[in-house]
């Protein structure tokens, strides 16, 4: 499907240089002078290489057609982890190095979208928000301005993320998954 270079969001799968392409960061840019362009980032699925491309405003540019299917998390192994789909209890494996760091934000029966390119699994998106534990945190420190002060905090699933001063050890807090930040406490 073609898309206007205007279109691009950050997160699409482009066809490119017969290769498909997610995008990582986008910039738009109307110079004073000569026409709006697209400054695109974008990261090769297939080769695990980088790219910035610029396109005209006025250029075209193929966006991959992806086949959604809701599935639900198993278990994960050495190399993979393993989805069910739940309707047909058709079990697929994806490589850990597909769904990368957010990875370890799956939990059990945890209900995922897999995207697929040519019946192959090239993409997952998870809940906007998932629920963590809190493993271990540093003490706050007194005297600091709770607006700007974060600390350090190790999840029950080894990520670090930065959290407020008042989150203790064996807290339960909510993760956006897209950006791995702290956003709530139970």
């Amino acid at each position: 499907m073609k898309i206007n270079a205007g279109e691009i969001r950050v997160g699409m799968l482009l066809e490119h240089k017969n290769d498909l392409w997610q995008v990582l960061k986008t910039q738009h840019v109307k110079p004073g002078k000569g026409g709006a362009f697209a400054q695109i980032e974008m990261k090769s699925l297939n080769k695990n290489t980088k790219l910035n491309e610029r396109f005209r405003s006025s250029e075209s540019v193929e966006k991959a057609r992806l086949e959604e299917s809701v599935y639900n998390f198993l278990y994960d192994d050495e190399n993979n982890y393993i989805f069910m789909e739940p309707k047909s209890f058709e079990q697929i494996e994806i490589k850990k190095d597909i769904v990368g760091e957010k990875g370890k934000l799956l939990t059990e029966n945890l209900e995922v979208t897999v995207n697929f390119y040519n019946e192959a699994p090239v993409l997952i998106e998870l809940p906007n928000q998932v629920t963590c534990k809190i493993e271990t945190t540093d003490a706050a420190l007194k005297g600091q301005t709770v607006s700007s002060s974060y600390k350090p905090a190790v999840l029950n699933n080894g990520l670090n993320i930065q959290v407020p001063p008042f989150i203790e050890t064996g807290d339960e807090v909510i993760v956006d998954t897209r950006t791995l930040e702290y956003i709530k406490k139970i």
